[in-house]
């Protein structure tokens, strides 16, 4: 379905750009220096000491051991140690200073960050989405609109071509799933490199620990890392922060020191000049050093993954005024030392401690290696977390842990995979070495990708020429693509590692999506057409009992293909029917003035509605108990509106599929077209002597018996005394009041979605077997839409795609 099919929706007037005010404020808040947000961005930039740069900082416990391991053996000399020094120094400087908080911050989705967030800001502003379930209604939210509307007349061609071609946009959405597999698979990779790394001290003190219980203390370190991360972000980032700046100082000051006692002419390799004279001694052996080297920006794709638990302001101040010259100084001093001790290049930094310090400094960097894992631990939440909100990663649970930042959260699935998974890593390698190979090719790669996806930002979101687009992405992807290229060299010494986690996760996150979009598709071209519902007239051939339905479907548009399973087998149903289709689009947030869209299915006598209730792909879809009542107001609220003004008063006659409009929750709770009273309530007592059926009665009773009644808030309807209503507005109210107060019912499709008989082999695989384990295995609709089980209807079908 083409956004353009939507023609049924007409925007309110008020009720549309509510929320543009709160979007703008957060972006200014999030981009811009306010003297008054000072301290709350300080605040922030403090926490992310300890979300953020973890990893990147404790790059220094292994980057010159990886770098010199190898061929490069045969090179270590002075000479040598400068050059390494000096693409060092560059490569911090390119990459996490210029490219990623001079400009990558700046391509943030309203404050998100992450792979995902540039692709859900491609696909509003082009048809690059492979889900046709895109309404021109969602053009309209406060949060879509991102930058100026006028294009080019070379970027409308290139639009133009991506989106005729499905295989072009079936590429970017596997670029983009690679992308999210990697930035997974680093955070298996990160916890076991980071923690084994600290841990080996042990080893360069001389202690009598065999290499086995130095394995044990890591093991049971890492299950201690993941079991903290309940507590949520912002906990763990007050708690770890310290700790992360104390490292900071204590590398500064280490490599200040030696930078002075050792050898302060390492201050010249600051000169790209040693870059080219390392290249020309060392030749291919230098080329293949670079899978070294990268390690010192692993954990840089974090300031951007991360964008969601903090500000891009607070993480450019910690970076630049903090992490960046503290990095600086101490790889500089370890290179000094190092070009005077040649022999220590394998315990390069724990040697380099002066030699009253090694202990506490030991105690300070296992710390803050159990701080490095958080960052990568973190932003795998996130993208996990806008991977399932876009149809690309199967049901979990996502946990919000602050009430002040709604991006910080915490999927229990995820971190116990995560947590077996490095468990494996750190067992079976229990090498830097190998495990650092691994390290390098996935953030690598996941760097690549987004320099790939920036490009396609620049051109489509921001509006910028080809030309400038096309420079950018050849200046970092000649960087990068060298990097990239020396890992990829590592991979049978380990780098497979990386290369097979993110298929895995890829693998997975493709079907899902596949599967997800057939039998969407499968909804949209079998809808019930409308000449068979108003051929049953407004009792749907069937008994109507006192109640409300509210009937779960994906669909947007039309009534799906189960509502006629649910009329053929169930004998009666509700007097108030309400399809409803909980929606995911490609904006970070929906705020709640904009969630509800609500609209009238057949003439006014067959009381059907429908709503489609919206949620961005960071958006918390939690359990809430006015839920109903907001409904309920809502579609009074619609049928008010409709009778007074005339866009809304007809449906079309040949559909009988009424406008649609946003009901916005303060228009609810200023308007008087329902008097709200409320009373505490016990359990379901009232439901109980409200409903009509017997055997409903004793059911519930029985459940009430089992479950202690709650303490929770009771809502009655009642009409306002209006002798200028219209008596049909009066009559369906009066209905829909009738209907709420009998109960409501959640009614939901059960499906089995299996390929077709003449499909090729690789599809049955793909469905019966990837999907379908998938589905089995994830945690049910009726629980990710926090269905009460009590009031849940289900009816099983097969859907063959």
């Amino acid at each position: 379905m083409d956004r353009n099919e939507d023609s049924n929706y007409l925007p309110t007037p008020g009720a549309v750009g509510l929320g543009q005010e709160s979007i703008r404020d957060k972006r200014k808040l999030t981009s811009k220096f306010c003297l008054e947000n000072l301290p709350s961005t300080l605040m922030l930039a403090y926490q992310s000491f300890g979300v953020v740069y973890g990893d990147l900082s404790t790059s220094p416990l292994y980057v010159y051991r990886s770098i010199f391991v190898g061929k490069l053996q045969n090179h270590q000399n002075p000479d040598a140690i400068f050059g390494a020094f000096s693409l060092i120094f560059w490569t911090l400087t390119l990459i996490p200073l210029l490219k990623y908080v001079f400009m990558l911050l700046s391509a943030d989705d309203n404050g998100e960050g992450g792979t995902f967030a540039l692709y859900s800001l491609l696909c509003r502003h082009a048809k690059f989405s492979l889900l046709p379930n895109q309404q021109a209604a969602d053009e309209e939210l406060s949060a879509y609109k991102y930058g100026p509307s006028v294009q080019s007349s070379t970027s409308l061609a290139l639009k133009r071509f991506l989106e005729k071609h499905k295989k072009s946009r079936t590429l970017l959405l596997l670029v983009v799933l690679l992308g999210a597999g990697m930035v997974i698979g680093d955070g298996v990779i990160t916890p076991a490199i980071s923690v084994i790394s600290s841990i080996s001290g042990l080893e360069a003190a001389g202690t009598s620990l065999t290499k086995g219980e130095v394995l044990l203390i890591a093991c049971i370190i890492l299950v201690g890392l993941f079991a903290l991360q309940h507590v949520g972000t912002q906990k763990v980032g007050f708690l770890f922060a310290p700790i992360v700046i104390l490292w900071l100082i204590s590398i500064f000051s280490i490599g200040l020191y030696n930078t002075i006692h050792w050898n302060p002419k390492i201050l010249l390799a600051l000169s790209p000049y040693y870059i080219i004279k390392f290249f020309s001694q060392t030749g291919k052996d230098g080329w293949i050093s670079l899978g070294g080297v990268l390690l010192s920006i692993t954990g840089a794709e974090a300031m951007f993954a991360d964008l969601g638990h903090f500000s891009a302001f607070s993480i450019r101040i910690a970076f630049a005024f903090v992490v960046y010259p503290c990095l600086v100084v101490q790889y500089m001093g370890q290179a000094a030392f190092l070009s005077k001790n040649i022999p220590s290049i394998p315990n390069s930094f724990y040697d380099s401690i002066p030699g009253g310090l090694f202990w506490p400094v030991f105690i300070i960097s296992t710390l803050a290696a159990i701080v490095a894992s958080q960052a990568i631990i973190s932003a795998t939440f996130s993208i996990v977390k806008q991977c399932h909100a876009l149809g690309c990663f199967p049901r979990v649970k996502v946990v919000h842990t602050s009430k002040h930042i709604r991006g910080q959260i915490y999927i229990p699935e995820i971190n116990w995979i995560l947590m077996i998974l490095t468990l494996a890593i750190a067992v079976g390698f229990h090498d830097t070495t190998t495990i650092g190979n691994a390290y390098g090719l996935a953030c690598m790669s996941v760097m690549f990708i987004t320099t790939f996806l920036m490009a396609l930002v620049m051109v489509f979101v921001w509006q910028r020429s080809i030309v400038l687009a096309a420079v950018f992405l050849l200046f970092f992807w000649s960087i990068e693509g060298a990097y990239l290229s020396a890992a990829y060299t590592k991979v049978p010494q380990g780098g497979w590692v990386s290369l097979v986690l993110s298929f895995i996760f890829m693998f997975i996150m493709f079907v899902w999506h596949y599967g997800t979009r057939k039998k969407y598709n499968f909804d949209l071209y079998n809808k019930v057409p409308m000449k068979w519902i108003l051929g049953l007239g407004p009792s749907l051939g069937i008994v109507r009992v006192p109640g409300i339905g509210l009937v779960y479907s994906e669909l947007a548009t039309g009534v799906p293909a189960i509502f006629s399973h649910f009329v053929t087998n169930l004998p009666a149903f509700h007097n108030v029917l309400v399809f409803v289709c909980v929606k995911s689009v490609p904006v970070p947030y929906v705020s709640p003035e904009e969630r509800f869209l609500i609209g009238r299915i057949g003439p006014r006598p067959y009381r059907m509605y429908r709503c489609i209730v919206r949620y961005g792909y960071k958006d918390l879809q939690k359990d809430d108990e006015n839920f109903e009542n907001l409904l309920i107001q809502s579609i009074a609220e619609f049928i008010q509106m409709e009778a007074v003004e005339p866009q809304f008063s007809s449906p079309d006659a040949a559909s009988y599929d009424g406008r649609m409009a946003v009901i916005s929750s303060r228009t609810i709770q200023s308007s008087s077209t329902l008097i709200v009273s409320e009373a505490e309530d016990f359990g379901s007592i009232n439901s109980i002597q409200s409903s009509k059926s017997l055997t409903l009665q004793s059911l519930r009773s029985a459940y009430s018996d089992e479950n202690p009644p709650i303490r929770r808030r009771q809502v009655r309807f009642q009409l306002p005394h209006n002798p200028g209503m219209d008596p049909a507005v009066r009559e369906e109210l009066s209905d829909l009041i009738q209907a709420k107060e009998a109960g409501v019912a959640y009614i939901l499709g059960h499906s089995y979605v299996k390929a077709r008989r003449s499909s090729s082999f690789l599809k049955k695989f793909v469905i019966d077997i990837g999907y379908s384990f998938l589905r089995k295995n994830c945690r049910g609709p009726s629980v990710a839409l926090h269905i009460p089980h009590i009031s849940l209807i289900e009816v099983g079908m097969i859907y063959h795609v």
